[in-house]
């Protein structure tokens, strides 16, 4: 599920025609028309679908049409790339959404904070590291069970688009490696801590 340019989707993407990540991407769900990931999809030969929150009255109706659409792929796993909607997990896709947020989480976490929006926050709060994080998505933003988390430092020189950068070469490291881990079955659960079995 992506609602932009879709660079983490091709991070995916490329990792898989590399040979380092053992899946299939069943298909695409865009929260908007006319989105760069929408053609990443599109020219690596995936369905999309575009479905717009504002076709549905409420987030319950919204994510029932979009968990809908998965199981109708035959999803096992799905990936928030990007996505900036507010989801409702059904039960049978407990611990079987993850996301990436590019914040140690849950420092720069919640509503509003996405994209530009957390670096700028990283450093007008004058932190010294950052990071990004992968994590199982429920029902509130950047509230689920963490998976793995990479720092990365804050330089005194940096601008949003700077730290961005570095964070993302973080993202495109970790986030393909949580797939795997769970791809491989290797993740265990106590209450909210994730366990990866070697």
């Amino acid at each position: 599920m992506l609602s932009g340019g879709g660079t983490t989707l091709q991070n995916l993407l490329d990792e898989r025609t590399a040979g380092r990540l053992p899946i299939d991407v069943v298909r695409v769900l865009a929260s908007r028309p006319g989105i760069r990931g929408i053609e990443r999809a599109g020219q690596a030969g995936i369905p999309v679908d575009v479905v717009t929150r504002k076709s549905f009255p409420n987030t319950e109706a919204y994510s029932e049409r979009l968990f809908a659409a998965c199981r109708e792929a035959g999803a096992k796993l799905v990936c928030l790339a990007g996505f900036l909607q507010l989801l409702r997990i059904p039960d049978d896709f407990t611990h079987k959404v993850l996301n990436i947020h590019p914040s140690l989480l849950p420092a720069f976490g919640g509503k509003g904070m996405y994209g530009h929006h957390v670096h700028e926050a990283v450093l007008a709060f004058g932190a010294k590291v950052s990071g990004c994080t992968v994590h199982f998505a429920d029902n509130e933003f950047d509230q689920g069970p963490i998976v793995m988390q990479q720092a990365v430092p804050v330089l005194d020189d940096d601008t949003p688009d700077t730290l961005a950068a570095r964070v993302f070469t973080a993202e495109c490291a970790i986030y393909p490696e949580a797939i795997r881990r769970f791809a491989e079955e290797r993740l265990e659960f106590d209450c909210r801590r994730v366990f990866t079995r070697s």
